[in-house]
């Protein structure tokens, strides 16, 4: 059996297109893209991928993967990776602002723990509130619904055939403010509690002058935080599900 030089073209064509945004996605996603994952095992899960979901992505465009328009379609593809990848690691970001403003507030901000998803240092309660995500992320099949959006990307936005618009980039872009205002969601229900508190040590500093505040106002403030944040995680998971709704949601928009 002879393989000519065209048909050989055609298929590395049709495996290395869909292959490029796929492994774009998974580069950027949570957890899976982290630093701690290594690159062999994203590099397998990519490659499995693009196999499953060779069958849905359709007739490959006649173009040479090696010359120069080729190229421009393998940096389309990675710029779609990218994009949808980034909307699913916004919601995880929220769950992380959540518990920064959580820690400023309780004043745990200096407890701070280096983050393997990103190689940085953050406070020690985003990192509570970033495991909690994981695990939410698993529990309602948050991986089953990516590796389905990212199927379906390859039928609503075609190899080749089209690409993403300016006005797509732009509601990308504002709807990425959810970060904060979902963040501030997750820490709304302990920043009341630390802020009555604070209110009742104004109160009874004023009516008792000679009180000292400060030594008595941290260990209460970082109790009454820690007890609240116990109260409120039954919040997470509504508000969490919620945030990953709307990443899916928009990773569906970016590829279409």
């Amino acid at each position: 059996m002879e393989v000519s030089a065209s048909t050989l073209t055609a298929w590395i064509s049709a495996f290395m297109w869909p292959f490029a945004r796929i492994g774009a996605v998974l580069s950027v996603a949570p957890i899976i893209g982290s630093r701690v994952t290594p690159v062999r095992i994203r590099l397998m899960l990519a490659l499995m991928l693009t196999w499953m979901v060779q069958p849905l992505v359709g007739p490959a465009p006649a173009v040479d993967p090696f010359s120069a328009a080729g190229v421009l379609v393998i940096a389309h593809q990675v710029l779609v990776g990218l994009a949808m990848g980034l909307a699913l690691q916004i919601g995880f970001a929220a769950l992380t602002i959540g518990g920064q403003i959580l820690a400023t507030s309780m004043g745990l901000g200096f407890a701070s723990i280096v983050d393997p998803q990103h190689g940085m240092q953050v406070p020690l309660l985003s990192q509570f509130y970033f495991i909690v995500g994981v695990l939410l992320f698993f529990a309602v099949g948050g991986h089953l619904a990516m590796i389905e959006v990212l199927a379906k990307s390859f039928q609503t936005l075609p190899i080749g055939q089209s690409s993403i618009s300016g006005d797509v980039l732009w509601g990308f872009m504002l709807w990425s403010g959810i970060m904060f205002s979902e963040g501030l969601r997750v820490a709304l229900p302990v920043v009341s509690a630390v802020l009555l508190a604070n209110l009742a040590f104004g109160v009874a500093t004023r009516a008792a002058p000679q009180l000292n505040i400060f030594a008595v106002g941290f260990s209460i403030t970082l109790l009454l935080g820690i007890a609240a944040m116990l109260f409120s995680l039954w919040n997470v998971g509504p508000v969490f599900e919620g945030v990953l709704r709307s990443s899916f949601g928009m990773m569906a928009g970016l590829a279409r």
